[in-house]
């Protein structure tokens, strides 16, 4: 993934030189391009992008020319020099010993969390495939996922302390009171998942990419295998490509053609055939063969690329494809069902495309800021307001956010979490007939959410200032390739943040709320996820996933209904689902990289017994329970008593005495509607329970296990984790949330259903969600609701006051123009209203 500069600048600022500092120093302060980082007052170090990701080089040390004076060494890591667009122009001055000025550079070229660049993916394929033992096994290598294998957290710390900003000192590692100033960092590490086409085995491999920049420079590409293991009984992620083979190979076989004919399709350029992982239903499905069983569908156009081919899902051919060798290894015409008529209504593009006309009452509404972002951008390190964080991305998780800090005046940069991502989501169908009953895709761990994101220069819905980063990935037979535009970054206008008005004077005081925002969409087959993270000005941070795209259809018989779904076209309905997604939240309140001390207290509210303590009988209060491990910490929502969770910092204190910490606030949530013995909940055991909380581990990532495809094991993931029974104690701890929302589709979800989930942090109110046009209200007990939400970080005694007090007023009411509205109504309720 490569940070680019679409459409905005990185801000920097500076401060002046140390007094009495060398003359060459002093011209470089008063030099133009020095001005210019003088001027913008901040307090980092010098700065550029190079060759795709963050170079850092700051001048760590200049002293005078004598000897004698080396203990008055002019640091200017303490003045805190930044310069930025103006680098070129320093350039000389910071590349050797100039007027006798040693200048010490760093060399780290990428930030041991920046996500791999696409020389180093090539590195990293080019030394695996090297090592291949002959030609047949190396022509043989498939590449599932390269990534980057993240570094221990202490390697973090020592990045953000001396070599890339924040740059924090106090991180560094210190000897007898003085810090110890490291020559660099370790060299960076790629983790690959490599499928053997031939002998259908799946192996993890750790190379070192420790002179990949020489890439950079016309040098070789080098890396270092570290480990390789062949890993029994698993089958990785499918890939695109196989996908496209897989609707060859069925395309092509004879009775399925005969099949289509019966059904009266003869040309098979109208047949699109999705390819969907096996799943685990006995030992048919075991990982011994790499499985595809696919769904199949006709358009009934050849010449419209844009037609929904998803009305027509052709029902009662059955297929089972050997996707190593591409070969049918089953097939059965079980019974004949027509196709659906073609629905007038199947289309979603614009205007007579679609067959029908668009509104012509839509306005432009345009986000317009004069003065650019408040957004900083160096590399992959982002600096809003008060917040900072680092930007990843993943083949399987797609967005990352490492790094989440608050900097909160006198107290400095406050962590608050190490590491943020949706690790797993899964969708299980609850129509019992065939091939529905199959349909539980998890669709990070099967398909992957990085590499079906979107390229957003193809329709992109950030409006005003934006900030784009591409994304690099491998595809299956090695090569590099990048989706450009993949994470959108801006800032967003939402509402009121806060307003008073003193009703004795007429006084009011009111703040706009404004956001920031990272985001990226994918599309999965029929279906399309938006995941947001939003970043507010009071210190919450929301995570938000909208759900768009096509329904998953059926077909049915002329008359024929469908209990467990809705018939939203003639032959046609949509079965009834579930969508769930894991977050995994590293968290780190007020912890530095390599310190533990949190814990999780769960609050529950309770109703005082009635007695002399509660004479009114009106008394309730807040009931805290301690976390003590990991058994005790799988935790359901419960709405009835207002069940919330808070991760705290038993070592650091507020104002009034209580640990520091935030807390996940659970909105509507709900649990599998399937009984205990269905097969997709033997891979899917963490949808048990709404909350699990672990002690960290590096390689404990993903909820169902790295491959979750043909998994035969029973409960692999944090099912088996949790019964080390881990103390929870004053260390690191992860919240692994599960949230989801139950789908009964409507008409009005034809034929593009639109849906928003959020994990926001308002407490318990009722809220709005915006869904297609409408506003639907949501309760939290779960009444009026056709939507679910979800709550998630929320300050709880982090801050001494609101963190928003001060927000500046917005521009004067003479800056905005009042809409026309029609004429006043003269009734004097309604005025007042």
């Amino acid at each position: 993934m490569a940070a680019t500069q679409e459409k905005a600048a990185a801000c920097c600022g500076g401060g002046a030189p140390a007094r009495g500092a060398p003359a060459a120093v002093r011209a470089i302060a008063a030099s133009p391009a020095g001005k210019v980082a003088m001027a913008a007052g901040d307090e980092r170090v010098a700065a550029s992008a190079v060759g795709g990701g963050a170079v850092i080089e700051e001048i760590a040390t200049v002293q005078p020319t004598t000897a004698k004076a080396s203990s008055k060494g002019y640091m200017l890591s303490q003045t805190r020099i930044n310069w930025c667009d103006v680098l070129t122009e320093l350039m000389p001055l910071l590349g050797g010993n100039h007027a006798g000025i040693p200048i010490m550079t760093r060399a780290q070229r990428s930030h041991p969390l920046d996500p791999l660049s696409a020389a180093e993916i090539a590195v990293a394929v080019a030394t695996v495939r090297a090592a291949g033992r002959s030609p047949e096994e190396r022509d043989s290598m498939r590449f599932v996922e390269v990534v980057l294998l993240e570094p221990e957290k202490n390697v973090v710390a020592l990045a953000d302390a001396y070599f890339f900003p924040p740059f924090q000192p106090s991180l560094l590692p210190r000897t007898k009171g003085l810090a110890v100033i490291p020559s660099r960092l370790p060299p960076r590490r790629a983790k690959l998942v490599v499928y053997n086409k031939q002998s259908n085995e799946t192996s993890i491999w750790i190379v070192e990419l420790s002179e990949v920049h020489a890439a950079t420079r016309g040098g070789h590409h080098r890396g270092k295998v570290i480990s390789s293991e062949i890993i029994p009984d698993v089958q990785p992620a499918m890939d695109a490509m196989e996908y496209a083979e897989c609707e060859a190979t069925v395309k092509s076989y004879p009775p399925f053609v005969e099949a289509m004919k019966r059904r009266g399709v003869d040309d098979m350029e109208l047949v699109m055939v999705d390819a969907w992982c096996a799943g685990y239903y006995g030992d048919a499905d075991a990982p011994s063969r790499r499985l595809g069983k696919p769904l199949i569908f006709c358009r009934t156009e050849s010449d419209s690329p844009m037609e929904n081919g998803y009305a027509r899902p052709v029902e009662g051919i059955h297929v089972v494809v050997d996707m190593q060798n591409n070969t049918v290894i089953e097939f059965e015409d079980r019974k004949l069902v027509p196709l659906p008529p073609p629905d007038h209504l199947r289309n979603y593009t614009p205007g007579e495309t679609r067959g029908g006309v668009d509104r012509s009452d839509v306005k432009p509404l345009i986000i317009n800021q004069p003065e650019g972002p408040s957004f900083r951008i160096n590399g992959y390190f982002v600096e809003w307001q008060k917040w900072n964080f680092r930007i990843g991305f993943t083949p399987k998780e797609g967005l990352v956010i490492h790094s989440v800090a608050y900097v909160d005046g006198s107290r400095g940069r406050r962590p608050i979490a190490h590491r943020l991502s949706f690790v797993e989501m899964v969708v299980p169908y609850g129509d019992p007939s065939e091939p529905h009953y199959r349909k539980n895709a998890f669709d990070a761990g099967e398909d992957g959410l990085g590499k079906n994101a979107h390229s957003l220069k193809k329709g992109c819905d950030c409006l005003g200032y934006i900030k784009y980063f591409d994304a690099h990935f491998t595809n299956f037979t090695g090569g590099v390739e990048t989706i450009e535009n993949c994470v959108c970054l801006h800032e967003e206008d939402h509402g009121i943040l806060w307003k008073h008005q003193d009703w004795r004077t007429g006084l009011a005081e009111v703040r706009r709320s404004r956001r920031l925002t990272v985001s990226f969409i994918c599309t999965v087959a029929n279906y399309e996820y938006g995941f947001y993270w939003h970043f507010y000005q009071d210190g919450k941070i929301e995570a938000e996933v909208k759900l768009t795209g096509i329904l998953s259809l059926g077909a049915l018989m002329p008359g024929e209904s469908r209990k467990y779904g809705t018939t939203i076209a003639p032959a046609l309905y949509a079965p009834v689902h579930q969508h769930f997604f894991v977050a995994r939240m590293d968290m780190a309140i007020d912890c530095k990289p390599n310190e533990a001390y949190n814990q999780v207290v769960e609050v529950n509210v309770k109703v005082e017994s009635a007695g002399p303590h509660n004479v009114h009988n009106n008394a309730f209060y807040a009931e805290e329970k301690l976390l003590k491990s990991e058994l005790q910490a799988m935790r359901d929502c419960d709405p009835s008593s207002v069940r919330h969770w808070i991760v705290r910092n038993p070592r650091t204190v507020n104002r009034t005495g209580q640990p520091t910490g935030y807390k996940l606030v659970p909105g509507s949530n709900c649990l599998p509607l399937a009984l205990p013995e269905a097969k997709f909940l033997r891979r899917a055991g963490f949808l048990k329970h709404n909350l699990w909380v672990t002690q960290y581990k590096s390689d404990e990532i993903f909820p169902g296990g790295e491959f979750p495809n043909q998994n035969p094991r029973l409960h692999e993931g944090l099912p088996t984790w949790v019964k080390k029974d881990r103390s929870l104690e004053e260390t690191d701890v992860v919240l692994w949330y599960v949230f989801g929302l139950t789908h009964i589709p409507r008409l009005e979800d034809w034929p593009d259903a639109s849906r928003a989930y959020r994990l926001h942090a308002h407490g318990m109110s009722s809220e709005l969600i915006s869904v297609v046009n409408q506003w639907i209200p949501l309760t939290v007990l779960g009444k009026n609701i056709d939507l679910t939400m979800f709550s998630l970080l929320q300050p709880h005694g982090f801050f001494n006051c609101s963190p928003a007090v001060d927000v500046p007023p917005s521009s004067s009411d003479a800056d905005v123009k009042e809409a026309e509205s029609p004429k006043a109504m003269q009734s004097g309720l309604l005025s007042k209203l």
